[in-house]
């Protein structure tokens, strides 16, 4: 993995994607913060050598390099789920790939459920702690002692600092920003009413199918990391309705100017 490292990083470095101070993953149906960016260079994510393809069709595909609000940041567009059919070390090889080139932070979005009902949709959740219910680990293959420690430490998975800076940015902003614990599962089917029964007894407060592997990366790398969940639906086990990944898009699309505010309010004091 490292020699593939290397080779993805200098096709980057190459290219122009010099020295970013920030990493951001946008999940499903959040690519607005693009429109925030002053772009200096963007790639297809299948002309990057090694790199997975987004094979979701609202996931875009790219990643881009630019600034905002005064730092260089990379920008992953979409990312990749193990749904999709890849390997863990798959979906967190861009997280590898954006440190090697420099990033000191990174900041990830998504997509989710509402477990804890007092929870609405359209509303946010900052990541306190998660629960990996994808049955591995992306730090579970040969060598991977090479990269950084094996028995990485998750005590804190989420970077304390960060964090008080984002529910202060909420409060500033009137922005509704709960705080909670979310459980990451494989999908791609949405869960059953008894397995959000489980969900909830277990102690999740929202439920994906990303996001957890690239925090256990960033982790291995001792990069800081913050997550926000925009969550798009209500999961009540005994008013269950069947699924509308349209409306779940829509309400992905309504919440994020808010995430946006808190993204950039947080990069402005790092």
């Amino acid at each position: 993995m490292i020699k593939l490292i290397e080779e993805t990083t200098e096709f980057l470095q190459e290219k122009g994607f010099d020295n970013p101070e920030i990493g951001i993953i946008l999940g499903t149906g959040l690519g607005q913060l693009i429109n925030e960016i002053e772009i200096i260079k963007e790639i297809s994510y299948n002309h990057i050598p090694n790199f997975p393809t987004a094979t979701v069709e609202f996931h875009k595909g790219k990643l881009i390099y630019g600034k905002l609000e005064g730092k260089l940041v990379i920008v992953m567009q979409g990312r990749f789920h193990l749904y999709e059919g890849y390997s863990l070390q798959d979906v967190t090889y861009p997280v590898r790939i954006m440190h090697k080139l420099g990033i000191k932070t990174l900041l990830v979005s998504n997509a989710s459920g509402a477990i804890n009902l007092d929870f609405k949709k359209g509303e946010l959740m900052l990541i306190d702690d998660h629960i990996n219910l994808q049955g591995g680990s992306p730090l579970a293959f040969k060598g991977v002692e090479q990269l950084g420690s094996r028995f990485t430490d998750m005590s804190a998975p989420y970077d304390l600092k960060m964090n008080t800076k984002l529910e202060a940015i909420a409060v500033k902003n009137n922005i509704n920003l709960h705080k909670g614990v979310y459980a990451s599962v494989l999908g791609p089917q949405l869960e059953t009413r008894a397995e959000y029964r489980y969900l909830k007894n277990i102690g999740a407060d929202a439920v994906g199918m990303s996001t957890v592997p690239e925090i256990i990366v960033a982790n291995h790398l001792d990069l800081p990391v913050a997550a926000v969940s925009v969550l798009t639906d209500e999961c009540d086990p005994d008013n269950l309705l069947p699924v509308n990944i349209e409306e779940i898009i829509a309400m992905a699309k309504k919440a994020e100017p808010e995430m946006i505010v808190l993204f950039k309010e947080l990069i402005q004091t790092l």
